[in-house]
């Protein structure tokens, strides 16, 4: 990675089908079965395919992920917004106060992640973070087939127009992800991870050093060494 850092649609159904399965009662089970096996499909985008770019139910590479495999994507972010903040090391002055020597500080200190979250999300822009994370994590996995389920679940998660937590890229970078899905590895999202990150380091990292949630914090543990 570039940056300082270095660590490790089909159509809905017609409503008209209500109409006809009461005016033919002969049919109700059949047209009911049909209509439960469409609502189905259409309720399984997560095990669609994204290496073909669609959603298409009869893909060769179509599978289900296991409960194990569910537990290997959770990222580590996602870990860290499950600990309770009392269980982290004590959080300090002098810590909080390095936070503001660079955004690098910041993000590797699993406490600053946790406290940079709480103001991205009154921004909306928690998606941010979370896709950076989820590209670290990638790096990290060195089974194949895992690395190849972890991409498909970062795309359709982050980079799909389809998802609502779709983080802002440029064309460039999106050609570039296009290009590398074909082989899948734990590089896939280089250079989308470091736009984001780019992105964070420049727009948000300035306005959380500047809000009121960060000096608060200092405030906070300032009252707490007076007493």
């Amino acid at each position: 990675m570039g940056s300082e850092l270095e660590m490790g649609k089909c159509p809905p159904q017609n409503a008209g089908n209500s109409t006809q399965v009461q005016n033919t009662p002969p049919n109700t089970h059949t047209l009911r079965s049909v209509n439960t096996q469409t609502v189905g499909l259409f309720n399984s985008p997560s095990n669609a395919c994204c290496f073909c770019w669609c959603c298409c139910c009869s893909c060769s590479c179509l599978t289900a992920r296991s409960a194990k495999e569910e537990g290997i994507l959770t990222t580590n972010f996602e870990k860290e917004e499950d600990v309770d903040t009392n269980q982290m090391p004590q959080l300090t002055l002098e810590e909080v106060h390095t936070w503001g020597d660079s955004f690098e500080r910041l993000i590797k200190s699993a406490q600053g992640r946790v406290h940079f979250r709480q103001f991205l999300k009154t921004e909306f822009s928690e998606e941010n973070l979370k896709f950076w994370l989820a590209c670290e994590d990638l790096k990290k996995e060195t089974n194949k087939p895992m690395v190849e389920q972890a991409v498909k679940q970062i795309y359709e998660d982050y980079i799909s127009v389809l998802s609502p937590k779709e983080v802002s890229l440029d064309s460039s970078a999106r050609e570039v992800i296009k290009r590398n899905m074909l082989e899948p590895s734990s590089c896939t999202f280089d250079e989308a991870q470091q736009q984001i990150y780019t992105l964070m380091q420049r727009d948000s990292y300035p306005r959380y050093m500047n809000s009121s949630m960060y000096a608060d914090l200092i405030q906070s543990l300032e009252q707490v060494n007076e007493s």
